[in-house]
């Protein structure tokens, strides 16, 4: 079977992909570096679950270390690579900014030339709708020019896609982004706003709501980004030959190399997914009203056309019933009545 490194294993998104892979038979070389960025028993807990599998074997590595990637890529025949491992966060990237260009720029060029010089046959690494920044035309689409990002996080991804595609035209590195839209569910991020509300609700804590309240997000489950990670990763893109320089498209190429939006495809207000989640906890939720944050957009929507024309899946799960999910594994790992 073949043999797939996941980065940033220990984390949301590739904690659920590497138990994906598990399950379909895949032998998985799980890296992650253990970041204290939030909750690291977070991360362990979510390891303890993976390293079960005798498919499975993890290793606590920072792709920004690259005498370490080099020496387990040399260790190891990968056939595939789907790079999760970045410094995420839009906020924070305000804060400390030298942390993404280590995670997102250093660590993701070090990424390309193992891909390059140890023969992997397909690398499919983590964008972002960030990098959609000041667009406002809506759905965002692949195929639109995403050059006025509005923070340093969105311009870190947008400079992976640029040197992906660089690697691609260079050595013929078949290359997948994938732009992920709001990611939400069991086994999530502390710092993500479903699982701020719900600890702030529960112990009677007032919310931060910004833009007070006018915000509208794609908010995608879990299941649903896995799913087309999965597919996407089983289809190399090819080269596009009605690419033309003439008039270029942003979202393919000449080379093997393509972007896709995973993004539910149907955005909601923050309000109403406040609602819901209300309801869904039985408890209303004092709210504080502020304005937006730096770096921060008012809306995002997928078009995930390209998506569904190439490996035919399209997000569906309903925010009712991805919010009753990730309520009851929240209070079954903290132990909530």
């Amino acid at each position: 079977m073949k043999k797939i490194l996941v980065t940033g294993a220990a984390g949301f998104i590739g904690f659920h992909l590497c138990r994906r892979l598990i399950e379909e038979g895949y032998t998985v070389y799980g890296l992650d570096n253990l970041t204290p960025y939030y909750d690291v028993n977070l991360k362990k807990d979510r390891l303890r679950q993976l390293e079960q599998h005798d498919r499975f074997s993890f290793y606590q590595i920072d792709i920004s270390d690259r005498p370490s990637l080099v020496w387990l890529f040399n260790d190891h025949s990968i056939d595939t690579v789907v790079n999760l491992a970045a410094q995420a966060g839009v906020r924070y990237s305000l804060k400390n900014p030298h942390a993404y260009v280590e995670a997102n720029i250093v660590g993701f060029v070090n990424l390309l030339e193992c891909c390059r010089h140890y023969g992997v046959e397909h690398l499919v690494f983590a964008s972002s709708s960030s990098v959609y920044g000041a667009n406002t035309k809506m759905p965002f689409s692949v195929h639109d020019n995403v050059d006025h990002p509005v923070s340093l996080y969105a311009a870190s991804k947008k400079a992976n896609e640029l040197m992906a595609h660089t690697y691609s035209h260079l050595y013929g590195l078949s290359c997948t982004g994938l732009r992920f839209f709001t990611v939400y569910g069991p086994w999530g991020r502390p710092d993500m706003a479903l699982f701020l509300f719900t600890k702030a609700i529960l112990a009677g804590e007032p919310i931060k709501v910004f833009n007070h309240g006018n915000m509208q997000r794609d908010f995608t489950y879990i299941d649903d980004i896995v799913e087309g990670v999965f597919r996407v990763m089983k289809k190399k893109p090819e080269p596009n030959p009605h690419w033309s320089g003439a008039a270029p498209d942003p979202g393919s190429s000449y080379v093997p190399y393509r972007i896709y939006n995973i993004g539910n495809n149907n955005p909601e207000l923050l309000m109403r997914f406040i609602e819901v989640l209300e309801n869904t906890l039985g408890k209303k939720a004092e709210k504080t009203f502020l304005d937006l944050q730096p770096g921060d957009v008012p809306a995002t929507y997928a078009d995930i056309d390209d998506l569904y024309n190439d490996v035919g899946f399209k997000p569906e799960t309903s925010i009712e019933e991805g919010i009753g999910k990730f309520i009851d594994w929240y209070k079954n790992y903290y132990q909530v009545k």
